[in-house]
């Protein structure tokens, strides 16, 4: 789901020289400007049109009682739905891993006698990397959605679930639809209005000419074999009625048990992601249908790693996320370094719980990269506990010898009371020489490595039970 071009762009400055490399984006005091006005702009939105319904709560609770039976169900939902969206014309494919959605997707377009694509705004298929696995295959992926689109046309990589674009200002828009784009009308300006009508145009020829569209899906409901994409261009609904084959990517955590449970979550979702009570284009299709859109249906059932997330009592959580980005607009994390300091296709809060679960080993250090606040929990539409599941992941993580070592010694002293009141005693006094201004100046080695990148506040002049004593005399 995403924004179009011209309230993203309005959302931010024109003013940041646009470098020679296309894909070089704004520097980091230009980029935290941008993420602060445009997250606070969605956040004030989100905020207002929540309060609007009375039922609020119950919604979110409602919501994260069908993804955890969903969660619960899973592998019983998923034969429903191939057994609906099969019986109504689709075909559908299981796929395991990356590698096995990529191949399945490359055969198809092949079986189609295609050697482009154009695609629907997909997480899904920025998580496999399908467009680097056609490019590798001598196929051609073409982004519709407009902020995907500069991604592309950038050679970047998106850095924010809703708005992919938002580390851009119009300036820079302007000159990479200028410099890649190819057919951008002569003396384009930064206005939104006419970068849109560029697009537009570009994307035009694009969809008449497509015989294969690609897509992921928002829903996908077992009870009808039904799938659902929510947007707000209009260009998800081109690719998914135009072309003579359509192959859709779906992450199994999508499913949904019944058709009634959509009311539920069509509240919730646009309201949570662009601060709208309903989202533009809401397509929804069930197999194939003669003379009624595209004649050759694909879904590719995609794991990737899901079922060993479901495995985690506490971590699945994370797959009852529906792509809102509420969490990443009141993250101050994200504020201020960005969705590309994550470095995986999902940033922010639901990216630091959910990249290290699909890729073990790969991002550990993502669960640290949060103050615990709390705020993506109190947005988050499902309920989603992050601050819990990042706990828990810190937990289950790698650590070093030296920390273990450390934290068991805390263990043994914070277990004996007077053990703990002689270690505050000792470290009131140990610490008088590198007091600074209320915190403690950079210690001897081994607490300089906290203290070289972190505060420590002085230890206090007296603990709770010394100060509650003296006034019980």
């Amino acid at each position: 789901m995403s924004t179009d071009i011209v309230p993203a762009a309005s959302l931010i400055p024109a003013d940041a020289p646009f470098p020679k490399a296309a894909k070089v984006a704004l520097g980091m005091p230009q980029l935290r400007a941008n993420l602060a006005h445009a997250t606070g702009t969605i956040r004030g939105k989100r905020a207002k049109v929540a309060a609007e319904l009375d039922d609020w709560e119950q919604l979110r609770d409602t919501a994260a009682a069908i993804k955890a039976t969903v969660q619960r169900r899973l592998p019983e939902l998923a034969v429903e739905f191939e057994k609906h969206a099969t019986a109504a014309g689709a075909t559908v494919h299981w796929a395991r891993d990356a590698k096995e959605a990529n191949e399945i997707a490359a055969r198809l377009v092949r079986e189609a006698g295609a050697d482009e694509v154009v695609k629907v705004k997909s997480m899904a298929t920025q998580e496999i990397e399908l467009n680097e696995h056609f490019e590798a295959q001598g196929l051609k992926a073409f982004e519709t959605d407009l902020a995907e689109l500069i991604v592309q046309l950038a050679e970047d990589r998106p850095s924010h679930i809703l708005v992919p674009a938002i580390h851009y200002n119009r300036t820079q828009i302007r000159d990479i639809f200028d410099q890649r784009m190819g057919d951008a009308p002569a003396g384009l300006t930064d206005d939104p209005a006419a970068l849109a009508e560029a697009a537009r145009l570009h994307l035009r020829r694009r969809f008449l000419s497509a015989k294969v569209a690609v897509s992921g899906a928002n829903f996908a409901v077992a009870e009808t074999g039904s799938l659902v994409v929510v947007e707000s261009e209009g260009n998800g609904r081109m690719c998914l009625t135009m072309p003579e084959t359509l192959i859709s990517i779906v992450g199994i955590e999508k499913l949904l048990p019944s058709f009634a449970d959509l009311e539920v979550f069509m509240q919730l979702l646009p309201r949570s992601s662009t601060g709208e009570r309903m989202n533009p284009y809401t397509s929804v299709w069930t197999g194939a249908r003669e003379g009624d859109g595209p004649r050759d249906v694909h879904v590719i059932l995609l794991d990737n790693g899901r079922t060993t997330v479901l495995a985690d009592e506490t971590g699945r959580q994370a797959l009852s996320c529906i792509r809102c980005s509420a969490c990443l607009n009141v993250c101050p994390v994200y504020e201020r370094t960005g969705g590309h300091a994550y470095g995986h296709v999902y940033p922010g809060p639901i990216g630091a719980i959910l990249a290290p679960q699909l890729e073990p080993g790969r991002h550990d250090d993502l669960p640290y990269a949060s103050s615990l606040c709390g705020a993506c929990y109190e947005v988050c539409p499902v309920k989603i506990n992050i601050p819990e599941v990042l706990v828990h992941l810190r937990q289950q993580g790698p650590h070093e010898a030296g920390e273990r070592a450390a934290m068991g010694a805390a263990e043994a002293v914070m277990s004996r009371p007077r053990l703990w009141r002689a270690a505050l005693r000792a470290a009131r006094i140990g610490s008088m020489p590198w007091r600074r201004k209320g915190f403690l100046g950079r210690l001897p080695f081994p607490g300089s490595k906290w203290t070289v990148s972190r505060d420590l506040p002085v230890p206090p002049k007296e603990s709770f039970r010394d100060w509650w004593k003296e006034r019980e005399r």
